[in-house]
């Protein structure tokens, strides 16, 4: 959510982020408009309540009919006007939630994915020497992946990771999080964005994977536009997470986090639900767009000045990761309607899949300010007492769809797969055949 201050006073700033970002126009008129009747009635709520404690200090002195008589008609109408403004206040916060965040300055103008910007390039695809398989026929003749079976028991877009493919996901998890705990890696890569850039290690967390409909809307991830992509439990009014990034940016929700402790970073590894409602007809084939799948996520919280450095950092945490793999891919600023409503800035990885002959998504790197923060009322508490707003960063530490870029990456001529040297010591085998 954006400080109302700074809507008020750049609204052109505000109506451009709208526009470009594809959404409501509407909304900020509604909050400018809601936002004048609440100010409107906040001051005269506060005369009244003012008026009537003159009034209450007034008959210590001694009964004065008149006055209390005044007194109780203030009563009533300071009822009257609480309600009004609580409704007021309600409506406005709506639409406030409507409001994107402002793009970064270097976030290009576009209506969909297809206008993102290819900005870097790492590897070159492998040149095979046969016929390249997709994932799906590769683990289906190595009795690896599962779909027909997934298919019967939960539906479609379900499968069962079995085996050698199976222990490779751990072995992922493992490797991820080696990584993302060694301050020595990450001083490596901190140093890539800025000499002596903070490499404090992630804190890993097994976070719930159910979350509270309130707490949801405030991390900005569940509005009406695309409720229908998540999974609710009425009767305990919950929803499953889409990314741990969900809970693990609302855990310090209404607390203020002492700044001597910042960068605060996790290391979130869970299961993730999503209904795919929008992506009918899209990769119905294979293991690429699940309703369930696991993900291991970075979030991090930190001050004003530090992040747009952390979202780097994010970014060159996933490129480490995946030039580790000797995994081929594409590097992508994402534009204004393709960063989402609560991003400032995205940046997409984009892994090669030679059995597709495409670069596919794998990794996305989230710069949200202070967006989320505002909503979560989460903020830093500085040395001498005062408080202010952090800003938060999200990205993909590693999925399964990484895996599939390693069964295609890696596959040989006899169908089998090798696994990748950085990934042997914990998988305790270098083929799956």
């Amino acid at each position: 959510m954006l400080d109302i201050k700074f809507i008020r006073e750049n609204q052109e700033v505000v109506r451009k982020a709208i526009k470009d970002k594809g959404t409501n126009l509407e909304a900020l008129d509604e909050v400018l408009s809601l936002d004048d009747t609440r100010r409107k009635l906040i001051i005269e709520t506060e005369a009244l309540r003012s008026r009537r404690n003159e009034i209450t200090k007034n008959l210590k002195k001694g009964k004065d009919d008149s006055l209390v008589d005044e007194s109780r008609k203030i009563k009533d109408k300071l009822s009257k006007l609480e309600l009004e403004l609580k409704e007021v206040e309600d409506r406005w916060l709506l639409a406030m939630y409507e409001i994107p965040n402002i793009p970064w300055k270097d976030v290009p103008v576009g209506a969909d994915e297809t206008e993102n910007q290819i900005v870097a390039e790492w590897g070159k695809p492998k040149k095979f020497k046969f016929k390249p398989k997709d994932h799906l026929e590769l683990g289906e003749a190595l009795d690896v992946v599962d779909m027909k079976r997934g298919s019967k028991v939960a539906g479609s877009r379900f499968g069962y990771w079995k085996g050698g493919m199976a222990i490779l996901e751990l072995a992922l998890i493992q490797f991820v999080l080696r990584t993302l705990t060694s301050e020595q890696t990450l001083k490596k890569i901190a140093d890539t964005v800025e000499k002596g850039y903070p490499a404090k290690p992630f804190i890993p967390i097994i976070p719930p994977v159910m979350i509270k409909s309130d707490i949801y809307r405030k991390t900005a991830r569940l509005s009406d536009a695309d409720k229908n992509e998540r999974y609710y439990l009425p009767d305990d009014d919950l929803y499953l997470i889409g990314s741990a990034e969900h809970t693990l940016v609302s855990m310090h929700a209404d607390e203020a986090l002492d700044q001597k402790n910042l960068p605060l970073r996790y290391v979130g590894i869970s299961t993730c639900f999503r209904r795919e409602a929008g992506s009918y007809g899209k990769d119905v084939k294979g293991m690429i767009r699940l309703h369930q799948f696991d993900k291991v996520e970075m979030e991090s919280f930190v001050t004003a000045e530090n992040s747009f450095k952390e979202h780097q950092f994010f970014v060159a945490i996933e490129e480490y990761l995946l030039q580790v793999l000797e995994i081929p891919y594409q590097k992508l600023l994402k534009c204004t309607a393709d960063i989402g409503n609560p991003n400032a800035r995205g940046v997409d990885l984009n892994c090669w899949l030679p059995g597709q002959a495409l670069y596919r998504e794998t990794h996305t790197a989230d710069m949200m300010t202070d967006y989320q923060a505002r909503r979560l009322n989460i903020k830093i508490r500085k040395p001498d007492g005062a408080t202010e707003l952090l800003h938060t960063n999200d990205a993909t530490a590693i999925t399964m769809r990484a895996a599939i870029a390693i069964m295609e990456n890696y596959q040989q001529a006899d169908g089998s797969i090798l696994v990748p040297k950085a990934l042997q010591e914990f998988t305790g085998f270098d083929v799956i055949q």
